[in-house]
């Protein structure tokens, strides 16, 4: 675990010094305590998109799509997040996540490793995600089917989840997001 950790690490810093001015303009903002970000939403609802416009320069990021090969997708991504904490990491999973027994688990192990849980919740929109992934080519488009499939699972976030702060996020014109807090979603 530790070797894992001082990758993950490493990848920080890499993607860190290249961004220099953003950290410092934005070492004023940070929180006291790291946060493990969840992003859920369908496929091609814009999530990747929106982690590196996001998150990308300050955040470790995990995403089940970056171990294709795993056997076990959920004990990575769990390894994954130890990691960035163990490191002192905020960390952003950036999966479908779409059932609220998928995010409790998230919740729960934020809380375990001393994180901040937070939510960005994407509306469903099927046309639009059909629409970005037909955009796509090769591994990064994903079968419609599997786009209908989320869709169906898809649940709307509830208070009951236990995030600390939740926000909803749309796609907009020329690659922007629009993002709305959604404080009434967030644990009282």
């Amino acid at each position: 675990m530790r070797h894992l950790a001082e990758r993950v690490r490493a990848d920080y810093d890499r993607r860190a010094a290249r961004v220099q001015p953003l950290l410092s303009w934005r070492a004023g903002r940070r929180m006291d305590r790291p946060a493990l970000v969840v992003l859920a939403g369908l496929q091609g609802a814009g999530k990747s998109s929106f982690f590196r416009a996001r998150f990308s320069a300050t955040h470790a990021h995990v995403s089940k799509d970056l171990f294709p090969s795993a056997r076990d997708k959920r004990r990575r991504q769990r390894e994954l997040v130890h990691a960035a904490a163990a490191a002192g990491l905020p960390v952003v999973v950036d999966d479908t996540n779409p059932r609220r027994e998928d995010r409790a688990v998230l919740v729960e192990l934020a809380r375990a490793l001393g994180l901040r849980p937070v939510l960005y919740w994407f509306p469903p929109d099927v046309r639009a995600s059909l629409a970005r992934n037909a955009g796509r080519s090769g591994k990064a488009q994903v079968p419609k089917v599997a786009i209908f499939a989320t869709a169906r699972r898809l649940e709307a976030p509830e208070p009951a989840e236990g995030f600390a702060a939740a926000y909803e996020v749309r796609a907009a014109p020329e690659g922007a997001f629009l993002v709305v807090a959604r404080p009434e979603l967030a644990a009282g």
